[in-house]
């Protein structure tokens, strides 16, 4: 394994960890988003232009497509697609394929999501909700708007992590965390003092769609996201590292 990807592996599961422990503490999206404040980049809607919903119901009966093979999780394994962290308790699972995740860096195809979402039931097995898109790090907001209109969809990106020294892995813990997605740490100097390693992104872009919402506000819903990415590091997943 490269030593970058292996570097990116252990940030990854640093992350998952304390995405955990963020599940642990929230009760709702709303302060969720409170513990983001500072490490969460989201698009502002812009005014809806001719086309722009048009475009947006497409994407949604495309995302219906690409689902329709993978009700039962069983086949999304046997077609290549992964799950993160199966054994950390999540509210939303993101069954990632290595090989999408490449192709939409320069390429927009709607039937080929970098991630499908699941929800575990309470019998232990999987129930897909949606899928993710994703685009490189260093795409601009008219390249992410000519995929998913800005004025339909709220893109976002996870910035601004300060990465702890080595032995400070409690630090990304708690109401109290210093480092991570969930920490006090927002600037490079503040994470040079504390003698952590900052990246200013940690992933590319993102947008999640829940094409079988009955409430449209809820199927590009911004809620959601939050609760299904917390403090996780998607960059580790094969096809994920954007930059």
């Amino acid at each position: 394994m490269p030593s970058r990807l292996r570097s990116s592996v252990f940030l990854f599961v640093t992350l998952a960890f304390a995405a955990g422990a963020l599940l642990a503490q929230s009760s709702g999206s709303t302060q969720g988003l409170a513990h983001m404040s500072g490490h969460m980049y989201m698009t502002t809607l812009r005014a809806k232009q001719p086309g722009d919903q048009a475009k947006a119901d497409a994407i949604v009966n495309a995302a219906k497509a690409a689902m329709a093979p993978y009700q039962d999780y069983h086949q999304a394994l046997a077609d290549g697609y992964r799950i993160f962290l199966p054994n950390i308790p999540q509210p939303m699972y993101h069954f990632t394929k290595a090989a999408n995740g490449i192709a939409a860096r320069n390429h927009f195809d709607p039937l080929k999501p970098t991630s499908l979402l699941y929800r575990k039931t309470s019998e232990g097995d999987y129930k897909l909700i949606g899928v993710m898109y994703t685009d490189r790090v260093d795409a601009n907001e008219d390249e992410i708007n000519a995929r998913v209109p800005l004025s339909i969809a709220r893109w976002h990106q996870h910035v601004n992590f300060c990465k702890a020294p080595a032995g400070q892995l409690a630090a990304y813990f708690g109401t109290n965390a210093k480092f991570g997605l969930l920490g006090s740490i927002h600037t490079q100097e503040e994470c040079d003092a504390a003698g952590g390693k900052f990246l200013p992104h940690v992933l590319g872009w993102m947008v999640h769609v829940y094409p079988y919402e009955s409430d449209p506000r809820k199927v590009w819903s911004v809620d959601d996201d939050d609760n299904g990415h917390d403090n996780m590091d998607h960059s580790a997943m094969p096809g994920m590292k954007m930059d």
